[in-house]
């Protein structure tokens, strides 16, 4: 360090901009390091106090900045680098507690309902939660030199927690019921968590074996040199309370600052304390997590430098299990991770490839761990566990001990176990080819039950088929001699005119089967005869109820392969040949309801037109924001050239040369011409953003048409699901015994394959269970899964269902609506059951 310093001590006359900017990015970008670099500034402060201000004013700057632009991660890294210069002298203990109490009172005036507003809780508890997560760099600091200030800072903390309310995270955790070492902690939230491991800290000197000191080593040197002053910080003003009169009105406010002040992590233990923890005091515990998700925040562009920096944390102990838990914790967060699935996945491999003796035999243990809870584990959450565990897979040569979960083949169809593993296998499918997955499960060859079918299409009409008659055969051939003779749509449209419009659906079936069976042979062929001939579909499906027929077509065809069935109603979604009402009533349509709980086929469609509608109206509303933004700028320039003109005319006025009045003249003539282009110009952003706004409104209008019918018909499907049972005799008191009977078996969670599956022979050897009894349980895991599969698509939009809260009150949860529809869509929303 030393060293370092000279070199840059030496530079700084020459280049002190150049190593102001590096340092600051350094102390960003890698602030597992910050205590370093907190060192390194207090030794330069030694020999150039002038570019040690420089680097106050600097990190002043960036937390102001951060405060008023609501830059978490920003705020965050900054507060702990001042907490670190503290340490090493450069700045006085009272001019960072100054800092925490500006923030404490923000936190504590957002609170108060006369003075400020509950709904921005939220970012209330993330400035202190930047307090807290500062203390294990400067508590010892502070409490050598300034005890009594830091004595308030605590006691104010405990009073903010005290009059916050609590939040209660039940629809945000990845499973439906805790284990034991969860439980320990279901009473507190992420901020009474953080709270009890810094109380114990004075108990041992506020000393923290994960957080280097490395300034200790100058103690004696950095105690002579000058201490800067900071300046004061300024929170942004809290948005009014008084326009908030109704639930859903603060509830829309809560969700807009839940939004913008996420909290970082829910963590997910999946070991038992004695491996993630071993040799950790608990705030050791919360220091390694937050290096390990500032690492995977800031590298997430640089995978490999990701991995090698996550391995080797400046930290005195072993930490495999809590780096898996805390991965894994941040890709099954709830209501989305921080980045995109496949981000994750490499880092996972290149940590595998980084620790090839220990971290793979972690993931494994993982994979068991969650595999063990996977039939009380949210839907949203097992269907990326399941994309993650197959792509993962797919990098280490499909390698995995089937053997252990062999004992799934021997449960009911609709067992969640015997479906992850079904959907594994269908997902590295997709990422392979059919015999590769074949041979990877040879160990075990009856798993072969578990493969989906051959990825083959179903054409109909390949030849004599017993429910097709010699007509339509005619008429296929015809057709695709047509296409392959590249016949114009106009032709191909006067002869389905002329030969089927007397039959719509046979006409329907013929050109969907033979346009899908012309694109089969891949993706750009599928691409290029929708491009060429999907007019003749939209002619066909001239509304939702025969657009249904398209997509009943389209499913027919591939039901060999859920991935083509998806990608071709997307593509024709993005075509506008189908509409996306049209695929939510094809999902709930009566042939997919009892699928629901056995495949994610028909979700995987849904969520794809949720995603496009949404992605859509995202897109727009961008475009709307630049072009308003090109408005107001042109309108600026149009006001600037008329001021240019009045310019030159009250020159040509006052011109009394002849000379000076040509040279007015042309001035005005040109300022006229100037304005003319700028008016234009004006009124062409207007007119291109009248056409924005109005997209914008239509597909605010069709996306808000979108939810409603989703959640109208998951409100239909699952009432009627449930006066359906009840009326066999499947009763409220039964279906509860076999939930709780689930929730009985939490305890054998961890328990491996084999051990479960001896559990499963021994259940078999004391008598079957009666079929009425294996009914009430399947219906009740389809009324599971349905209901998670709304609470997650509320979840996880639940910005634009806000919107919609006052329609979804009066159109969808209407008295007739089964309560647990109320329930479970609130609980996406985490809103209060009024």
């Amino acid at each position: 360090m030393e060293t370092c310093c000279n070199v840059l001590i030496r530079d700084i006359r020459t280049s002190g901009d150049d190593i102001l900017n590096l340092l600051m990015e350094c102390a960003e970008e890698l602030p597992h390091k910050d205590a370093l670099y907190g060192a390194l500034v207090g030794l330069i402060n030694l020999e150039d106090a002038n570019f040690v201000a420089k680097v106050v004013k600097h990190v002043h700057d960036a937390l102001q900045d951060a405060l008023g632009v609501g830059n978490c991660n920003k705020l965050r890294i900054m507060l702990r680098f001042l907490s670190v210069l503290m340490s090493s002298n450069v700045i006085s203990p009272e001019a960072l507690v100054g800092i925490f109490g500006t923030l404490l009172s923000s936190a504590a005036t957002t609170i108060d309902e006369d003075k400020g507003n509950p709904a921005w809780q939220p970012r209330a508890d993330f400035y202190i939660f930047c307090i807290l997560a500062s203390l294990p760099w400067c508590g010892l600091e502070l409490t050598e030199r300034a005890p009594e200030e830091l004595e308030q800072v605590l006691a104010g903390v405990e009073a903010y927690l005290k009059l916050r309310r609590t939040i209660g995270d039940l629809s945000r955790s990845p499973f439906r019921s805790s284990t034991n070492e969860e439980k320990m902690t279901s009473d507190q939230d992420f901020m009474e968590d953080l709270w009890s491991r810094i109380q114990v800290l004075p108990e041992s000197g506020w000393k923290v074996e994960s957080v280097p000191r490395p300034h200790l080593s100058f103690e004696a040197r950095l105690v002579t040199a000058e201490t800067h002053d900071l300046g004061s910080l300024v929170c942004p003003d809290t948005p009014s309370f008084d326009s908030i009169t109704t639930a859903i009105a603060f509830g829309r406010q809560w969700q807009e600052a839940e939004e913008k002040y996420p909290q970082r992590m829910r963590r997910l233990h999946i070991f038992p304390s004695s491996k993630s923890e071993e040799k950790m005091a608990p705030i050791d515990r919360f220091v390694v997590e937050e290096y390990l998700l500032d690492v995977l925040h800031y590298l997430n562009g640089c995978r490999k430098e990701c991995a090698t920096y996550m391995v080797g944390l400046p930290v005195p102990f072993r930490y495999e299990y809590l780096m898996a838990e805390t991965v894994f914790s941040q890709l099954l967060l709830l209501p989305k991770p921080p980045f995109k699935l496949i981000y994750y996945t490499v880092v996972m491999i290149d940590l595998c490839k980084a620790l090839p003796g220990a971290f793979p035999a972690v993931v494994a243990g993982a994979v068991r761990s969650l595999f063990s809870r996977v039939d009380e584990m949210d839907v949203e959450c097992r269907m990326r566990l399941i994309q993650w565990l197959s792509h993962h897979l797919s990098n280490f040569q499909f390698v995995w001990p089937w053997e252990e979960w062999a004992y799934v083949l021997d449960q009911p169809k609709w067992s969640q176990h015997r479906v992850f593993a079904q959907e594994v296998l269908e997902k590295e499918v997709r990422l392979a080819y059919w015999e590769k997955i074949k041979l990877s499960i040879q160990s075990v060859p009856k798993l072969v039950g578990l493969l989906p079918p051959k990825n083959t299409p179903s054409f109909k009409y390949s030849g004599k088929q017993p429910d097709v008659s010699e007509t339509e055969l005619a008429l296929s051939t015809e057709l695709l001699s047509m296409i392959k003779a590249k016949k114009t749509v106009r032709e191909i449209q006067a002869w389905i005119e002329g030969k089927m419009m007397s039959n719509h659906e046979l006409a329907i079936e013929v050109v969907v089967q033979c346009l899908l069976h012309v694109g089969s042979k891949s993706f750009t062929h599928l691409v290029t005869v929708l491009e060429k001939y999907g007019q003749l579909v939209s002619k066909l499906a001239i509304d939702q109820t025969w657009q249904v027929v398209v997509v009943e077509a389209v499913a027919r065809f591939w039901k060999n392969s859920s991935q083509m069935t998806a990608i071709v109603i997307d593509r024709m979604m993005g075509y506008r040949l189908l509409s996306n009402l049209a695929i939510v009533k094809w999902v709930f349509s009566e042939a997919n309801l009892q699928s629901f709980h056995t495949s994610d086929r028909v979700w995987e469609v849904l969520q794809n037109a949720l995603s496009k509608t949404t992605s859509r109206t995202s897109d727009l509303r961008k475009e709307v924001i630049s072009a308003r933004k090109y408005h107001e700028e042109a309108i600026a320039a149009t006001v600037k050239a008329q001021t240019n003109l009045e310019t030159a005319q009250g020159l040509l006025e006052t011109s009394s040369s002849e000379d000076s009045r040509v040279h007015a003249t042309a001035k005005v003539e040109f300022a006229r011409s100037m304005l003319d282009k700028k008016k234009e110009k004006e009124t062409s952003n207007q007119e291109s953003l009248e056409a924005k706004e109005a997209l914008l409104a239509r597909a605010l209008y069709e996306q808000e048409g979108l939810f409603i019918l989703i959640f109208q018909s998951f409100a239909s499907v699952i009432t009627q699901h449930i006066l359906v049972n009840e009326n066999e005799g499947l009763s409220t008191e039964e279906t509860m015994d076999v939930e709780g009977a689930s929730e009985i078996e939490v305890d054998e969670s961890n328990i491996d394959g084999e051990r479960r599956n001896q559990r499963h022979k021994r259940l078999r050897s004391n008598g079957a269970p009666k079929q009425r009894d294996s009914q009430a349980e399947e219906q009740l895991q389809w009324q599971t899964c349905t209901l998670e599969q709304l609470q997650a698509i509320a979840r996880h939009y639940s910005a634009e269902v806000w919107l919609l809260a006052e329609r979804l009150d009066a159109e969808v949860l209407g008295d007739d609506v089964h309560p647990s529809v109320v329930k479970a869509l609130y609980s996406g929303l985490n809103r209060p059951q009024e």
